[in-house]
């Protein structure tokens, strides 16, 4: 039985994707698109080209603020990874109070809408302490007022054979009328993957007329500042020449022209890209290409990305990584197709 889908924030399209190649070897249980929801333009049209290239009516390029939810059209399932700016530990955590925190009570009102078989809702891992655990509790009650018995899990992807250090909340809910309980799927079958950014950016090798693999032009400064900083260092940890120094107060992130270690998974790949916090090649003194980039995140090199190359890294860098959601998402059919997988209890307790 197909899984009709709809996405709110769908970004574009790393759930989707993942969705679409969720396979449990029962042909009965698929996920299927049925529509999705952003804000930014030239995501829906990476979304529409990528996941429902016949049917680009079936995304709705609007403000969520002000969409009619009623419009969208019966559904199985709904994913929303609703934008995270204000509880992400990056940031400054404003919670409810900020522009974004609100914004996962339209996934509440098209929950109450469309009553689906079940739901996934994603957020970054900084959702469980912010406002002191409070806005996280809110969020649970809110979903579960719904009618769902809610599953959160903090997923640490990199132990799931993703080639990047990326922690995220993922709640399941199902529906309370049906008759399933959901576990997380466990990462020990991933033990063995080589989930290292070498094998990611090199294993197979990046065809040279992949798409989205433009390079940016680096300054001599940064080259040469580059040359000076070993695989896995940052600018603050690095042995810089004094004219290299970053003469910046107060601002020691630690992806400040940090080179990637080879032999480790990626770390978190955001969409930011100014003043130095471009991921670095370990073996090259430059910037990643947004395929790269990409790798990282496991979409395949024929996922096309449209827009800038600015709007893409961004894209990218908001996005799920493919290879976890297409994990999530086949334990989930699993789980109503009644067939056992190796799991791991909840470990998120609020």
């Amino acid at each position: 039985m197909p899984f009709l889908l709809g996405e709110l924030f769908c970004g574009p399209g790393g759930l989707a994707c993942g969705s679409q190649l969720a396979n449990i070897g029962n042909p009965e249980f698929s996920i299927v698109h049925a529509w999705a929801s952003d804000f930014d333009r030239e995501t829906c049209d990476t979304y529409i080209r990528n996941i429902c290239p016949n049917a680009p009516e079936s995304v709705y390029c609007e403000d969520v603020r002000t969409m009619d939810l009623n419009q969208l059209g019966a559904i199985d399932a709904l994913a929303f990874g609703f934008p995270c700016n204000d509880f992400s530990v990056v940031g400054e955590q404003l919670g409810f109070k900020g522009n974004y925190g609100p914004l996962y009570q339209y996934g509440v009102n098209a929950l109450n809408i469309y009553h689906p078989q079940w739901f996934l809702a994603e957020n970054v891992s900084g959702l469980s302490s912010a406002n002191e655990g409070n806005a996280f509790r809110q969020i649970l009650t809110d979903l579960r007022a719904c009618g769902y018995r809610v599953y959160p899990h903090l997923y640490k992807f990199e132990d799931y054979g993703v080639p990047q250090a990326r922690h995220r909340i993922i709640m399941i809910g199902i529906r309370e009328d049906l008759p399933f309980e959901f576990l997380p799927p466990s990462p020990a079958p991933y033990a063995q993957v080589d989930n290292t950014s070498r094998c990611a950016l090199e294993v197979p090798p990046i065809p040279a007329d992949a798409p989205n693999n433009e390079r940016t032009q680096q300054t001599a400064r940064v080259v040469e500042r580059l040359t000076h900083i070993l695989p896995g260092q940052n600018a603050w940890t690095a042995n810089l020449p004094e004219h290299l120094k970053l003469n910046v107060k107060n601002a020691k992130m630690s992806q400040i022209y940090r080179r990637l270690d080879p032999m480790k998974p990626a770390y978190t790949v955001t969409g930011s890209g100014g003043g130095g916090t471009h991921i670095y090649h370990y073996a090259e003194p430059r910037a990643l290409t947004n395929r790269e980039r990409a790798r990282l995140q496991t979409f395949p090199d024929n996922f096309v990305f449209s827009g800038s190359k600015e709007s893409v890294r961004k894209q990218i860098g908001m996005a799920v990584p493919v290879r976890g959601a297409q994990i999530i998402f086949e334990a989930v059919m699993k789980t109503f197709a009644g067939i056992p997988y190796e799991s791991v209890p909840c470990n998120i307790d609020l």
